[in-house]
């Protein structure tokens, strides 16, 4: 069993890292949204009421990682992207997204 759940899913490693980055932001992004109502999240996102929606019901594929990195600083979170070499498979298993 990888680290890493999209690996199991058959993602290579490189695909699994950038999901694994993508989905730990979203869910960071969700929770930090989590004290406002859809309304609120429109204003501090500049966004319509179904784009927040779907960002609320999980429906990562419409977002880009680059949106969720804007979102997180709109509500509040200091993002960043750090590497490390990994140990035993490519590089890109060694990437975390630190908030």
């Amino acid at each position: 069993m990888a680290k890493n759940v999209f690996e199991d899913l058959g993602f290579s490693p490189e695909e699994a890292a950038a999901l694994k980055l993508k989905t730990d932001l979203h869910t960071k992004v969700v929770k930090a949204a989590a004290p406002y109502s859809q309304r609120q999240l429109q204003t501090i996102l500049d966004e319509s009421q179904p784009r927040v929606s779907d960002l609320l019901r999980g429906k990562m594929s419409k977002f880009s990682l680059e949106m969720l990195v804007i979102y997180a600083e709109k509500l509040g979170l200091r993002t960043a992207i750090t590497t490390k070499k990994a140990r035993s498979r490519g590089a890109a298993a060694g990437l975390a997204l630190m908030l």
